[in-house]
């Protein structure tokens, strides 16, 4: 649907340990400990404002933030999977291929991942237990189900999956400061405090005029474990092009031309698969990206989804501080409600979940959950072009919603 153009241009040299860029600043590192390095250090930068103002350090691929944890320390990267899913195509120089705005003045060389700066933009802070399966919801307590996190979406509950993709509509909506605009796939297995989560999407953050892909884990009910990107050990990244927390652009405009990114969350086999003597604590976690494969998340790091998944939910969430003592105006999805469609409503299409023989299924009896209908609603639907699909979001504070 989206037509993405790539725009990389290639840096010259790289054995410089700074490069200094016009418009955006790429730099190597050796990945040990880049936020200690960074603290001890002020990088220079160029005086005028960049375009994107994002920071890119290209780090070793052998030493990035994932294999501190103390899990994988003696782990051997894996560049692909073993075997690919149906429904699963690489390719290289495709059309589709996931454009984001430090591309246009450099990338990152081969061996080398790329690792965005922490800004004071992005919110860093730890996720929240999800409240939109009542399956789980109905083990919590109050205190872990937060009243100020607001969603739409659709869930496929009681299975046993291997794996979530979609093509998300990609938008800017308006965010107030503090506050989050989401959209997004969660893999979901276990409960409460063991809940394990995988995530993927874009997201929206602080009133910034940018939309940024994100990705999320936790194996403990988003207590102590996981979180955003690269921020801590964990996601194995063996992609150069893409960086996590990035901005992506263009966006969709309102009545005009429609951008969108697919997104596939899948459970690799191991080396040693047989359809018939699959251990489901084989493989990897693999995350692709508009055709690019961009890492995993090890297994051996998660309790429950060192097998399969039992829930998918595919959908939209916000934050709602309830500033100036009212509903917020944080806009989710593109800030219009379902029944205005395609080119004004955003949209989830092309559903579907990985069973054990690697096929790709329309999900069926999908379960869904809106928290304030008057301030964000959801629409589902199904054809032949746009495969299982809904239309999602709202402009969160009006006359109808306090």
């Amino acid at each position: 649907m989206a037509d993405w153009n790539d725009k990389s241009i290639k840096l010259g040299d790289y054995k410089f340990f700074l490069i200094l860029l016009s418009h955006m600043l790429i730099t190597f590192v050796d990945g040990r400990g880049v936020d200690q390095f960074m603290k001890k250090r002020e990088l220079p930068m160029h005086e005028g404002t960049s375009e994107d103002g994002d920071v890119i350090d290209c780090v070793d691929i052998r030493k990035q933030p994932a294999f501190n944890h103390p899990l994988l320390k003696n782990h051997t990267v894996q560049i692909k999977p073993h075997a690919q899913s149906r429904g699963i195509d690489e390719a290289e120089n495709n059309p589709n291929m996931l454009f984001q705005s430090w591309h246009k003045n450099g990338e990152c060389p081969e061996g080398t991942v790329p690792l965005l700066r922490r800004t004071h933009n992005f919110n860093h802070s730890r996720r929240s237990y999800p409240v939109f399966l009542h399956k789980k919801v109905a083990q919590l307590n109050d205190v872990n189900n937060p009243s100020n996190h607001e969603y739409a979406q659709v869930s496929a509950v009681d299975g046993n999956y291997y794996g979530a993709r979609a093509t998300i509509n990609v938008w800017n909506p308006l965010t107030n400061f503090g506050e989050l605009s989401i959209a997004q796939i969660w893999v979901l297995a276990g409960d409460g405090n063991e809940l394990n989560s995988l995530e993927a999407g874009w997201t929206v953050n602080n009133g910034e005029k940018k939309t940024r892909l994100f990705i999320y884990w936790t194996s403990d009910g988003y207590q102590s474990t996981g979180c955003y990107n690269l921020d801590c050990p964990g996601f194995v990244q063996t992609n150069k092009n893409i960086a996590l927390g990035g901005s992506i652009e263009p966006v969709s405009k309102y009545g005009g031309e429609q951008r969108d990114i697919s997104i596939v969350i899948h459970k690799a086999r191991s080396n040693s698969y047989s359809h018939s003597h699959f251990n489901n604590n084989d493989g990897n976690w693999w995350l692709q990206v508009q055709d690019q494969l961009v890492g995993y998340w090890p297994s051996s790091i998660f309790t429950h989804l060192a097998g399969t998944s039992d829930a998918i939910s595919w959908g939209g969430e916000i934050v709602n501080n309830q500033p100036n003592g009212h509903h917020t105006s944080t806009q989710m999805g593109s800030g219009h409600f379902p029944n205005e469609a395609y080119g004004k409503a955003s949209f989830f299409t092309k559903l579907g979940y990985f069973d054990e023989g690697n096929n790709v299924k329309d999900p069926e009896n999908l379960e869904p959950f809106v928290t304030r209908p008057p301030c964000y609603d959801l629409r589902t639907g199904k054809d032949n072009k746009f495969g299982v699909f809904f239309y999602f979001g709202g402009p969160g504070y009006s006359a109808n919603c306090q």
